[in-house]
């Protein structure tokens, strides 16, 4: 099956820019990517998953070829996003992907919506990012000044120091030209707020399996986040990627894709 490019327009009014592949009676994987990213960093990953799995790469709100409102860029905003997309596309239950922060959109999810929620893959996870030294920082001295448009030099930038130098050439160009579509406002907006959100105490109340994936190499997430998740979280596994830094499925597509399907296949196997 060929995957189609699309929109869909939620309740509300919100128009989301999303990639489908697979077959539509299959198990349903939502991928959601991180700030600043859209559906197209989940390319490399598409094409070498099985197309057994309906497969639903969105640009979320203020990303992408996505609407780009005033406002709205909070963690919750996101999740309430996601439920209303699921809805849209009669998603009725699904495995939601997520990459760094968005790992905290399909935790909310999964926290207020379980019945939704067949599995959880998080890559490159953090715990809480409420008061991190290092994106403080980063908000206060970079975001809080961004301006339209974006300058393309600080986009690629941005975009090697937070995934990896590995990254082949016409891939990062392609990223870069996404990360030029978000406007200064959701930057400010989004990472302002990931400095006040905090669902650790919640995480115990999440039922649904989940699969943590995580490269030794990542320069944005440690290993010490991974742990804390690994024993808060009651149903999961950690996977470990050598040498990969803070975007495994870019440096590692084929593994990646490889180990979500067979999360995929774990959580939510096709009826007989």
């Amino acid at each position: 099956m060929t995957r189609e490019l699309s929109t869909v327009t939620l309740d509300g009014g919100l128009t989301l820019s999303y990639a489908e592949q697979g077959d539509k009676s299959g198990p349903g994987l939502v991928l959601l990517p991180g700030p600043t990213d859209s559906r197209c960093s989940y390319e490399l990953v598409l094409e070498e998953l099985p197309r057994s799995i309906r497969t639903v790469a969105v640009s979320q709100r203020g990303h992408g070829d996505s609407d780009k409102p005033a406002t709205g860029y909070r963690v919750e905003d996101f999740a309430t996003d996601v439920v209303a997309l699921m809805d849209a596309l009669a998603i009725d239950r699904a495995v939601l992907a997520g990459h760094s922060g968005s790992c905290l959109v399909a935790r909310r999810v999964a926290i207020d919506r379980p019945e939704l929620v067949a599995g959880l893959v998080l890559e490159a996870s953090p715990t809480t990012l409420r008061g991190h030294a290092g994106l403080t920082e980063f908000v206060d001295s970079v975001v809080s000044g961004l301006e339209d448009p974006i300058d393309p030099d600080f986009a690629r930038s941005f975009m090697v120091d937070t995934s990896s130098s590995e990254v082949e050439p016409d891939v990062l160009d392609r990223l870069v030209g996404e990360l030029l579509k978000v406007p200064a406002r959701a930057w400010r907006e989004m990472f302002a707020a990931l400095l006040h959100y905090d669902d650790l105490a919640e995480l115990g109340s999440i039922t649904a399996p989940t699969l943590l994936i995580w490269g030794d190499a990542d320069g944005v997430i440690d290993r010490g986040m991974q742990d804390t998740l690994a024993a808060r979280l009651p149903r999961s596994d950690l996977v470990v990627y050598p040498g990969v830094g803070h975007t495994p499925r870019w440096e590692d597509p084929s593994r990646f894709a490889a180990d979500l399907a067979a999360f995929v296949d774990r959580s939510l196997p096709r009826q007989t």
